[in-house]
Parts: C-alpha cells; structure tokens; sequence
C-alpha cells in the first residue's frame, strides 16, 4: 500500500480521520461501469492507465470500474519471493499498486477506482480510510461486521469459531496514485474458489486466513454485492451515474 505521511512523526491512525471523502460542490457524479465478462489483467491495466490519464488531464470524469479477472496472481511493490507459494498455479502480473501478493478470480468483485483527489482532498491516508469504510459499509447490508486494522490495510471479520487467530479477511485494498489521480482499488470476496489463495501468501499475512460472503454462509450473488458497494460508496464518495462498459 502506497501512503504518504503526514508531517509528524507519529502517523494519524486511519480511524482518527475522517471516513468521508466527498467531492467538492458542483462536480460530476462519479462513473459507474460494470463489465458482465471477465477482463483480463493486462487489458484492466491499460485502460485503467487510458482513464487516469484523462482525469489528470481534466478531460474526463471520475470512474469506478467493477469487473471480474480470470484466476491470476499479482505482485505489488512490496512483494517477496518467498510468499509465491506456487508460481506455476496461474499467470502472475507485477503491478505498480502498493502491497504484495494477492488472488483475483470469478467470484471477487475487483473496483477500480478512479478518483481526483485535487477534486477532494490530497490526503492519502484518508483516501485510504474512506476505502475501508466504503467496504465496511457494503458488509454491514448484510449484516457482517467488517473492520479495519491498524498494522495491516484490508476489511476483516472476527472467526471466534475457527482455530488460531480468529479473523479472516473478506476485502483487500491496494492503490497507487498518480498526479493525484488514483488507481487500482479493491476487491471483496463474494464467492471466490478459496483455496485460489493458497498459492499465495496474500497480501503477506501469514497469521491470519481468507474468507468470502459465501463462506460465511450468505447467500450474497455478484449483483447483489453490485448494489451495496453501489450505495456505501456514494455515502463516502458522492454521487454516481451509470456508463455501459465499453466492451
């Protein structure tokens, strides 16, 4: 995860800033793009690039791009070798998002997020922030408490049922930005193949385990996962408008 300091020597815990970041009056409302086919990884980064791009330039709106992958491995900035576990399992992508290993496949809802933090606030860290609590929103339409970490970015839930730590991961959040434009984003297990992640150290965590809304015993599809992060989101970021995928 990419963050920029603040200018003390003791970072503000990101459950101290404020969870919120709307745009400033009179913006746009924000893209809101759907692909219904998976989107493979190379073909996410460049258009990703393509959008940002334009938003820098001021000569596009705002995006959050929703989509699926095939199974895939990537590789952040801070990925270590030793937390490839099974390199031949399925391709592996190194990216520029901050953070280290993780699984996308059918059954996560990976965001792109698209957003000018010029337009908001150029705060990092509280971008960061108002991620996890977008996705602690959506978790709590289906009554699951999401929570976030300090020592570790992500979305977890409390397992007292299973053995060892007794929390799981249900979303992960990775990021990069770019003339204060960002990309990359999230992704949130809804009924993944978890043992996908076992190819991976993910994110780093050793200590600690994966799960998914299915998982948890909910019966949640992809579009009604679509609606909750449809509706958190614009109670953090702003308003939204539908765009048809170009594909």
């Amino acid at each position: 995860m990419n963050e920029m300091r603040p200018s003390s020597s003791v970072p503000i815990a990101r459950d101290a800033l404020s969870p919120l970041l709307p745009p400033q009056p009179g913006a746009a409302p924000v893209r809101w793009r759907v692909s219904s086919s998976p989107v493979t990884y190379p073909e996410a980064l460049a258009e990703m690039d393509r959008v940002a791009g334009a938003i820098a330039g001021g000569e596009a709106d705002e995006l959050v791009w929703l989509l699926e992958h095939p199974p895939l491995y990537t590789a952040g900035t801070s990925a270590r070798p030793e937390d490839l576990v099974d390199a031949g399992r399925f391709p592996i992508f190194q990216t520029g998002r901050g953070g280290q290993f993780t699984y996308h496949g059918p059954g996560q809802r990976v965001a792109y997020v698209m957003l000018d933090l010029k337009r908001r606030e150029p705060d990092v860290r509280r971008y960061v922030a108002a991620l996890e609590e977008w996705l602690i929103r959506a978790l709590d339409s289906f009554n699951v408490r999401g929570e976030r970490r300090e020592d570790r970015v992500g979305v977890w839930v409390r397992r007292p049922e299973k053995a060892g730590s007794g929390e799981d991961k249900i979303a992960a959040i990775g990021i990069r930005v770019r003339r204060w434009v960002t990309l990359h984003g999230i992704s949130l297990n809804v009924e993944p193949d978890l043992s996908h992640f076992g190819g991976i150290v993910p994110c780093g965590v050793r200590e600690h385990g994966v799960t998914s809304l299915v998982d948890l015993g909910l019966p949640v599809t992809m579009d009604d996962a679509d609606l909750a992060l449809r509706r958190s989101f614009e109670t953090v970021f702003g308003p939204t408008v539908t765009e048809d995928s170009p594909s």
